[in-house]
């Protein structure tokens, strides 16, 4: 078979020219990319990492401290490790883990809030762009402002690839770590992964693990990366019941305790649990309740 080239030369020839057109194009826009993603550092303070780029967060969440109640000693750790990092110390990864409810990422947005004017930035990730960890530090390498990393409600199972990405990223990757960047992390499971009980079993038949404490081992060493790692546990009725009063009086709701109280109990009871978010979530209904009252639409 014969090879007709005045016929093929043209057809290459238009290849070329498209394809220098789309590189053209290409570095026209990402030099605008450029220009664009300054902006956007200078003009907010949060952001979202979504399908691979930067998105402002134009409303972000700005929770009070002073609302997150009977946490002192965590709000104290993490308001240490986060004043080390923004005045350019040492300072460590953090891993929020306990019970639902009990104030893990409220407490992440409300050093976020605290330190914004200082210079601290706030980027959340989900675990699905855990994958894009070192592009999301790449954008930020050179910039003034200190960067937290927000992950929010991880856990993982052994088949998942975003947990090696995390491991990587905390320590043991052969990029240097950036001095402006630090992963606060929340999580119910203490060491992000499911356990089993066989782990802790000797084989017993030719299809167990010849050591599964290596299983075990690599399970952990993902928790172990976290320098600083805290423990939320489930309220007691004394602090629900602070927390009702505390949110009241916040809303300016007047109401006395002795009637607050017992319907803040017997809303905690039909609920998933005692906890800060049942608490907020049942002075939200009383406020709503009492403004429907006294606008006479009840």
């Amino acid at each position: 078979m014969r090879t007709d080239w005045k016929e093929i030369i043209p057809r290459l020839e238009r290849l070329i020219d498209r394809a220098d057109a789309l590189l053209s194009h290409a570095a026209r826009t990402n030099g605008a990319h450029t220009e664009s993603l300054s902006d956007l550092f200078d003009g907010y303070i949060a952001f979202w990492w979504r399908n691979q780029h930067l998105s402002p967060v134009k409303h972000p969440d700005l929770v009070d401290i002073a609302d997150l109640i009977g946490i002192d000693r965590q709000i104290e750790e993490l308001d240490r490790n986060t004043r080390q990092f923004i005045n350019g110390l040492k300072a460590n990864h953090s891993l929020l883990w306990g019970d639902r409810g009990t104030g893990k990422s409220s407490l992440i947005k409300g050093i976020f809030h605290r330190y914004a004017e200082d210079g601290l930035r706030l980027i959340e990730v989900n675990k699905g762009s855990l994958l894009h960890l070192q592009e999301i530090t790449d954008l930020v390498w050179d910039r003034a402002e200190r960067y937290i990393l927000f992950c929010d409600d991880l856990s993982f199972s052994e088949e998942e690839p975003e947990y090696r990405e995390l491991k990587a990223m905390l320590e043991g990757g052969i990029s240097a770590r950036p001095e402006n960047v630090l992963i606060y992390a929340t999580s119910n499971r203490r060491h992000l992964m499911p356990r089993q009980v066989r782990e802790n079993q000797f084989p017993r038949s030719d299809e167990d693990e010849l050591y599964p404490r290596e299983s075990t081992e690599e399970k952990v060493s993902l928790s172990d990366r976290f320098g600083l790692r805290m423990a939320f546990y489930r309220i007691s009725q004394d602090t629900y019941l602070q927390m009702v009063s505390h949110y009241a009086q916040k809303e300016g709701l007047s109401i006395p305790i002795k009637e607050l109280h017992p319907i803040a109990l017997e809303w905690e009871a039909a609920s998933s649990g005692r906890s800060g978010r049942v608490a907020r979530q049942f002075i939200d209904d009383l406020a709503g309740r009492l403004g429907l009252e006294n606008d006479g639409n009840l």
